[in-house]
């Protein structure tokens, strides 16, 4: 490999058969991002019949997405016109407008061929890798001239052949081997009728994300994808409070007053969306504000420091599906929950307060789901 973890760490594959290099050298992190990030799509698309995408950020996703319908903000902000709702790219475009901030040098997870179209589309954004089950013809070259050549393209089969019933890890001179997790989502959720079926593909959407990133983890899907991720946090309520925040800067990235933020001439794509984000999210530093009053105007900031349109718009947001790769400790879960617009909850369940969890989410109209189905994932 290139590198490790680290440029200082050397590092080899040992054992086992990956997916083809067409081009690039991959670190360890690249490697690990692009495996996992692969695992994902497949699973997902194999669960909803979809096209599946996901952008994958030190080894969690920061978006990921079915195909499905790209709205005009997201059409008009990644400069994409008439994307076709069934498409391999309209699933990446979703995922990486889910939470752009955190997709800049993304690795790319696909899983499907890639076409013309979609080739053409990461050419123009800033990420370091790409993995799907093939290419159309002249897609990989054209690819693998990205980033002066050193754009790394790989290639994997639908199933990994490396792919076996144990896994191992070695930490600190420790050899661990264990199941690798092979549980059926689908089949955890309940057939009752209780979810329709747009719920329950959100909630398998979910479920899959969360088995790929990081824990503890919370993710929120809305119409196939996955607006809001709280990865890696030490206590359930912080994952919640995170894609909660996530989810509502998406949300507040469709408000006319951020949709609408003036252009500036000479202004690239990138820093016109970190300007929306840090707008919508009221995270500017007190530099940031003087820069963004000379750039966009004392209207513009105005609107920066009134509070109320973010809470009024932030209200309307629903349909939301919080997935859980843990059970869901204390009843605040619920309550920060339905805050961002939750109407259903899926989480494992067996809490010694479970009951208290329940009872939180039939007090605010949130449909609460237990799969008995922990999802952990490091």
């Amino acid at each position: 490999m290139r590198y490790g973890m680290n440029p200082h760490q050397q590092a080899r594959i040992l054992d086992g058969v990956g997916p083809r290099v067409i081009n690039g050298e991959p670190s360890v992190i690249n490697y690990l991002d692009a495996l996992n990030a692969f695992a994902l799509v497949r699973e997902a698309d194999t669960a909803t019949g979809r096209p599946s995408a996901t952008s994958f950020k030190h080894v969690s996703p920061a978006g990921a997405a079915i195909a499905g319908d790209v709205d005009t903000v997201a059409a008009d902000l990644w400069r994409v016109q008439g994307v076709a709702p069934t498409s391999m790219f309209s699933a990446y475009v979703r995922a990486r407008d889910a939470d752009p901030k955190s997709s800049f040098g993304d690795v790319v997870a696909l899983s499907r061929p890639v076409d013309r179209e979609t080739a053409q589309f990461l050419r123009t954004v800033i990420c370091d890798a790409v993995i799907a089950p093939g290419y159309e013809d002249g897609v990989a070259a054209e690819l693998s001239a990205k980033r002066s050549g050193s754009f790394l393209v790989l290639e994997a089969d639908d199933i990994l052949p490396g792919v076996r019933g144990r896994e191992r890890r070695d930490v600190h001179g420790v050899t661990i081997e264990q199941d690798r997790d092979t549980a059926d989502i689908a089949l955890a959720l309940p057939d009752d009728g209780s979810l329709d079926l747009a719920t329950r593909t959100d909630a398998i959407l979910g479920l899959l994300t969360a088995r790929y990133t990081q824990s503890n983890s919370v993710v929120f899907t809305r119409a196939g994808a996955a607006i809001g991720i709280g990865a890696g946090q030490q206590n359930r309520v912080d994952c919640v409070r995170l894609a909660g925040s996530k989810a509502r800067t998406w949300w507040l990235r469709r408000h006319p007053f951020v949709d609408g933020l003036a252009s500036v001439v000479g202004m690239g794509r990138q820093d016109r969306l970190n300007w929306q984000i840090r707008f919508a999210g009221h995270e500017m530093t007190r530099g940031q504000l003087e820069e963004f009053t000379q750039l966009f105007g004392t209207e513009a900031r105005a609107q920066y420091d009134d509070p109320t349109w973010r809470d009024a718009h932030t209200a309307t947001l629903d349909g939301v599906t919080m997935t859980s790769d843990g059970y869901l400790p204390f009843r605040d879960n619920v309550e920060h929950a339905g805050e961002f617009g939750v109407t259903t909850i899926v989480e494992p369940g067996g809490s010694t307060r479970t009951a208290e969890v329940v009872d939180a989410a039939r007090i605010l109209g949130i449909t609460h789901v237990q799969t008995g189905l922990r999802l952990f994932h490091h």
